[in-house]
């Protein structure tokens, strides 16, 4: 099957996908453009139709309300939008990122075109970084997506990856500060990089709030039954069990059968994720031995990363990646982190 992928380009070690060229570190942004797949425009026309008029001879007439959106370089179609969608350029979405690498640390590390340039994205390190007990660190990145098709509003959102499994996490941040950790702005408004910039915080404030909760959740141990009750509740969307010292266990175990029971009657696919999630939590997973993760509400969460970026089936490995980071696949990292959070609430 044909990649989604139709070029990228990374720093460093080869990405868990296994695609793109290599470039060696601190390259500019030309560079980056012309590696990565993104060194072209997005162009337009406007929308034309044929018809035949009375003596049956064909004429071509305009549609005024649409325009097509086309690469510049192939003339490949990419969309078909409003007279006001406001397109991203393939550059704009590198440019972003020239003074955070020039003044500021940051190091871009992947950059590329999914679905032949349909969406565009580019990924840099902040330079921060966090060690959890064990030896399990994580750094700090910022995800910076567009596409051109409808199905995604232009996202700069805060992203932390595991270092060992490769998994990514879209950082939440709660209270004051929760419209710090990402900003969407609609196709239908003209991309403002410095405003965006502004807007999502670049502080180091945003990472700290986020690595303690995982300190936290590293803190918090889970029994058996729980993982049960989490994989399930992140997997059907279901109510997770909750109990502390004083609740009645054996409501507790009844709550967990009736869930197994319920599960039993779901799709058999679910069930098959739901055993692999579990198997990957209980030491099958990258990283799962850590004292990090180990029976602990951060294993769990691990274990649902992991199985979502590199094991949840699909089409092909970039299929996963669109998914992971765009798609279903990024929803579901997201309630597995809603309801990790609840555990330590």
């Amino acid at each position: 099957m044909a990649h989604q992928i139709e070029q990228m380009a990374y720093v460093g070690e080869t990405p868990w996908h296994g695609l793109g060229n290599q470039l060696t570190e601190h390259q500019p942004i030309e560079v980056w453009a012309k590696q990565a797949g993104m060194d072209w425009r997005i162009e337009s026309s406007d929308v034309s139709y044929m018809a035949k008029n009375e003596r049956g001879q064909s004429i071509i007439m305009p549609f005024e309300e649409q325009r097509v959106l086309y690469r510049s370089d192939t003339h490949a179609p990419l969309s078909v939008v409003s007279q006001r969608y406001q397109e991203v350029q393939p550059i704009e979405i590198l440019e972003f990122y020239r003074d955070l690498t020039e003044q500021s640390g940051f190091e871009l590390e992947t950059a590329g075109v999914l679905k032949g340039g349909k969406k565009l994205w580019a990924l840099a390190r902040t330079g921060q970084s966090t060690a959890l007990k064990g030896k399990d660190v994580s750094h700090g990145y910022i995800l910076l997506a567009t596409a051109c098709d409808g199905s995604l509003a232009t996202t700069a959102q805060f992203t932390s990856i595991r270092v060992v499994c490769n998994n990514t996490l879209a950082i939440a941040l709660k209270g004051a500060n929760a419209s710090a950790g990402v900003v969407k702005v609609p196709h239908s408004t003209k991309f403002d990089a410095d405003k965006v910039k502004q807007q999502l915080g670049l502080s180091v404030n945003n990472w700290h709030e986020h690595m303690y909760e995982m300190k936290q959740l590293t803190q918090r141990k889970v029994s058996q039954q729980e993982a049960a009750a989490y994989f399930d509740s992140v997997f059907n969307n279901s109510t997770m069990v909750m109990i502390d010292a004083e609740d009645n266990l054996i409501q507790f175990y009844r709550q967990v059968a009736s869930n197994a029971q319920n599960q039993a009657n779901k799709t058999e696919p679910n069930g098959r994720a739901m055993t692999k999630a579990m198997n990957m939590f209980n030491g099958q997973g990258r990283g799962a031995e850590l004292s990090s993760a180990k029976d602990t509400a951060y294993g769990l969460l691990c274990a649902m990363t992991e199985f979502v970026d590199h094991e949840r089936r699909a089409m092909s490995t970039d299929h996963r990646l669109d998914s992971a980071w765009f798609g279903a696949g990024a929803g579901l990292k997201q309630r597995a982190l809603d309801n990790a959070l609840q555990l330590i609430a």
